[in-house]
């Protein structure tokens, strides 16, 4: 009894109450009860002879693809109802795209990281969680799985896609283009800052619960951006989601205003990471010796 007694004093003093603050956080050394992964590397050529970097890709791909698959199927549905009260609205789309999220991310996290989103993965590059090279082959396979997706939902109903937008995304009237932006930066650091969060190592460390529901916050940040902002732009926070839409879709208007969904995004992540990185956890970003 005495031996259990003593593991249990031990197990609840494991983590002190008063835990060092800021940079002071990041001196702790030995005493530390989690270890951060070293930054990666910039150029990490033996990655591009691993079949794990390849198959991460593919798995990047299909997954962006059954994303936009689904999202824009429900956009194109509710388009084409002539009473909203019909469909599932704008709660069901906001629910569309944050459901694909939770359970892309839940089946792709252990393969890929589940990113699925270049605006992720531009501000998980920034903190150096993952190199140049492995960044920008995601970023290339998001893009073409969200082509393809767009593209197999315009070839089953090509009349309907055409006529109701196509899922592009653009900045609605009575709606100027700083509002558009402000829009996408201030959704894209929710929803980075969120990915950050619900992965970070000093919390899985100390909360075996967060790697399993990782991907519920993530998906719900992702819904809960979508109810905000689909009156302003439809809400992209994701460059290839517009991308593949605006590719598919082709019409002018889709063009006017795409940059914005490229610059809002990757604004909002790079703002998410230095949050997260140099205020909230103190980490510098420092090259890897």
């Amino acid at each position: 009894m005495e031996g259990k007694e003593e593991d249990v004093r031990l197990g609840a003093n494991r983590f002190s109450e008063r835990q060092p603050i800021g940079t002071a956080a990041q001196g702790a050394g030995d005493d530390k009860d989690y270890k951060e992964p070293p930054p990666a590397p910039l150029f990490e050529p033996g990655e591009l002879k691993s079949w794990s970097f390849y198959r991460a890709g593919i798995a990047e791909f299909v997954a962006t693809f059954l994303f936009l698959y689904i999202t824009v199927l429900t956009v194109m549905g509710v388009s084409k109802s002539p009473s909203k009260c019909a469909t599932v609205g704008i709660q069901g789309i906001a629910w569309s795209f944050g459901g694909m999220i939770f359970a892309l991310v839940y089946c792709t996290a252990g393969i890929s990281g589940g990113h699925i989103n270049p605006a992720v993965t531009f501000g998980l590059f920034l903190a150096r969680k993952l190199s140049l090279t492995r960044a920008i082959f995601y970023i290339v396979m998001q893009c073409l799985g969200a082509i393809c997706g767009a593209g197999v939902v315009k070839g089953f109903q090509q009349g309907l896609y055409m006529g109701n937008g196509g899922g592009a995304n653009v900045v609605a009237s009575g709606y100027t283009k700083g509002d558009g932006l402000g829009a996408e930066i201030v959704g894209t650091f929710i929803l980075v800052y969120t990915v950050f969060s619900a992965t970070d190592a000093k919390r899985n460390a100390r909360d075996s619960h967060v790697p399993i529901l990782a991907p519920l916050p993530i998906g719900f940040a992702v819904f809960l951006v979508h109810l905000a902002t689909i009156p302003i732009t439809g809400t992209g926070i994701n460059p290839a989601r517009s991308l593949g839409a605006a590719i598919i879709y082709n019409r002018d208007h889709a063009w006017d205003d795409h940059w914005i969904f490229w610059v809002g995004p990757f604004v909002g992540a790079a703002l998410a990471a230095i949050y997260h990185q140099v205020i909230i956890r103190a980490i510098p970003f420092k090259s890897r010796s």
